[in-house]
């Protein structure tokens, strides 16, 4: 009984005495800051800058918030003016990047319903798999070749079609991408006579969904357009109205600052909820 006893309150101590022992939040601790590099290494992969590193791409942001101080600085005058255009200038390559993954990704949309249509043709036909995704870098839609081309030469390389598979993923950071080569990938793993059923399907729902995602965003293409116009054009002003050295005096006291500081906050807030309310939902990377 005793034993029992001390072997019980033994256990008890190393469960009260498990979170210090073992504890979780130093594991998140060291993953923490790297989720902001990995978002915008993620970025930069669908905006087709896979080849760019990281620190090449900060540097260039450093870059540009100079140039941005010292030209705010040469056509105004004004020290706020210059503080914020170095602050565009610091974000100006992520919403570029940002800017550009969203082009890439609206040119793959349109371009999927046609590499599921290539891949039925070819499983028809009595070509295996790796041979159906392989003719894609020389059939298939001309933005998606590259990306082919590099899985026709990884599975010559290995011989290894998933692993293959996991690298075309990588390149083209696309959903739709994900679903189709995962459809691939549990088909070749688990077999089945559906396959072809299934893609034709998905090529149906993925022409649907483009036609309608095309739809509305030219209904509202213009709205958007006329809400950056509407940001864009009071620092338009405040920088002729800054070339007048009665003005830059005003803008360079303590109250123009400040003046200058709240505009900042109300154009970036206004033009944050206006992206907002104008993004159609996109669909998340669930195979990775």
């Amino acid at each position: 009984m005793a034993v029992l006893l001390g072997t019980t309150l033994g256990l008890g101590l190393l469960m009260m005495a498990t979170p210090l022992l073992w504890p979780e939040r130093r594991r998140r601790s060291v993953s923490a800051p790297s989720r902001p590099l990995a978002r915008l290494r993620d970025r930069l992969d669908r905006a087709g800058l896979d080849r760019v590193p990281l620190p090449a791409f900060l540097a260039l942001s450093c870059v540009t918030a100079v140039s941005g101080f010292a030209l705010g600085g040469a056509l105004s005058g004004v020290s706020a003016v210059a503080i914020a255009a170095a602050a565009a200038g610091l974000v100006a390559p992520l919403l570029i990047a940002g800017w550009r993954a969203r082009a890439v990704r609206r040119g793959h949309r349109g371009a999927w319903p046609d590499v599921v249509d290539h891949l039925v043709s070819a499983v028809r036909s009595g070509a295996s798999l790796p041979d159906a995704v392989s003719s894609l870098s020389r059939v298939g839609p001309s933005d998606l070749r590259v990306a082919f081309a590099a899985f026709e030469r990884d599975y010559a390389a290995t011989g290894n079609f998933s692993a293959s598979v996991d690298g075309v993923k990588e390149r083209l950071a696309d959903p739709t991408a994900d679903r189709i080569l995962e459809i691939l990938r549990m088909s070749r793993e688990v077999g089945g006579s559906e396959l072809t059923a299934v893609l034709r399907n998905l090529s149906s729902y993925l022409r649907q969904e483009a036609a309608i995602r095309g739809e509305a965003e030219a209904r509202q293409s213009w709205v958007v357009s006329a809400a950056k116009l509407a940001v864009a054009a009071p620092w338009l002003v405040l920088v002729l109205l800054s070339t007048r050295p009665e003005a830059a005096a005003a803008y360079n006291s303590s109250g123009g600052g400040l003046l200058i500081a709240g505009g900042v906050a109300v154009s970036v807030v206004a033009y944050q909820a206006m992206l907002r309310l104008a993004r159609l939902p996109e669909e998340r990377r669930w195979f990775r």
